[in-house]
């Protein structure tokens, strides 16, 4: 009998939180042959941008500006009065979430729609954001060995571009396989000198030597993202640029080894913790409650809605009804 990458998750989740919630990026088509590793500052991305639906004719954008050195609303604190919604994936396909179920610029409309839904239930104001994969774990190890594939810089800078034109943060997410998250996070400092370009963690692909995606689920201990938050402390420091903010996913305990020590002392870093399990409504919160149990002082919570695993999927009122309101919601 073929045990499927779902079943997996929920075997292993079982053992360190109550109920079955397991995260669907472990459902990515990882036993699929996919393109080797390349560099980030050399390679070729696979795959193209998903073109425009047919017969669809897109309505303009709003043009937004920025002002260098600040985020969209002239501010330098990420969570300063203001809550973000995101849509997560790569800009190369649907496969892996919705960001690329549409061009960059069809994203942009579409990721304000859900923020203009959730904006009716708060008064602090909703930003829009993608959460796009710059690294993308992988069944083959590549020429690196490290069973990631990485984007290329100049791959990114398009979306870069049309989320600067109109007012949408980014985070750029890390699948690092056997590689580390430093050694990966340093490929993109070009990208991360942009004033709204944050850091997502995904300790789910974090492998140990020997390890390969969908075998287990993987782990890091918080001493190496304290040393990719200090890196990054110092990337936005040296650039002068606004506070940046650092997403960590989470869905085991297992995946975060002393999250007691993570170092929240870099006031140039946000940290939000993102609840990624999927299923229904209960064992999402039970798993959500677990997460936040113990959480370290100034790491905020967070919550991922998922269009089809979801048993329903949260509306935005009962997303933002949670007794401990998301400060990032992204939608898979």
């Amino acid at each position: 009998m073929k045990i499927s990458p779902l079943f997996l998750v929920c075997a292993l989740a079982v053992a360190t939180l109550s109920g079955c919630s397991g995260e669907s990026d472990q459902e990515q088509d990882a036993a699929a042959a996919p393109s080797a590793s390349t560099s980030a500052a050399t390679g070729q991305p696979s795959g193209a941008a998903s073109s425009s639906p047919a017969g669809e004719t897109p309505s303009p954008l709003p043009s937004k500006t920025q002002e260098a050195k600040t985020l969209y609303d002239g501010s330098t604190k990420v969570f300063e009065n203001k809550r973000y919604v995101a849509l997560y994936g790569v800009t190369s396909g649907p496969s892996l979430g919705a960001l690329g179920e549409q061009s960059p610029a069809q994203s942009v409309r579409r990721v304000q729609n859900l923020v203009d839904e959730y904006q009716a239930f708060t008064d602090e104001k909703v930003q829009p954001a993608f959460e796009v994969i710059a690294t993308v774990a992988s069944s083959a190890p590549g020429e690196d060995g490290d069973f990631s594939d990485e984007s290329t810089v100049e791959s990114l800078l398009p979306l870069i571009e049309v989320t600067e034109k109109h007012g949408v943060y980014v985070v750029l997410d890390f699948q690092p396989g056997r590689s580390d998250f430093l050694s990966q996070i340093r490929q993109y400092e070009e990208l991360l000198k942009h004033p709204n370009v944050g850091v997502g963690f995904d300790p789910e692909w974090r492998l140990a030597p020997g390890q390969q995606p969908l075998q287990q689920i993987g782990s890091v201990d918080s001493s190496e993202i304290n040393e990719a938050l200090a890196y990054l402390a110092d990337v936005t420091e040296q650039n002068e640029l606004p506070q940046k903010m650092v997403v960590i996913h989470q869905f085991t305990d297992s995946m975060i080894t002393n999250r007691e020590l993570l170092d929240t002392s870099h006031e140039q870093l946000a940290l939000t913790l993102h609840a990624d399990g999927h299923g229904t409504p209960d064992l999402k919160l039970d798993t959500y409650r677990t997460l936040l149990k113990n959480l370290p002082e100034d790491i905020k919570p967070s919550w991922k809605n998922f269009y089809d695993e979801d048993i329903p999927m949260l509306t935005p009122e009962q997303t933002y009804g949670l007794d401990d309101r998301p400060w990032v919601v992204t939608y898979q």
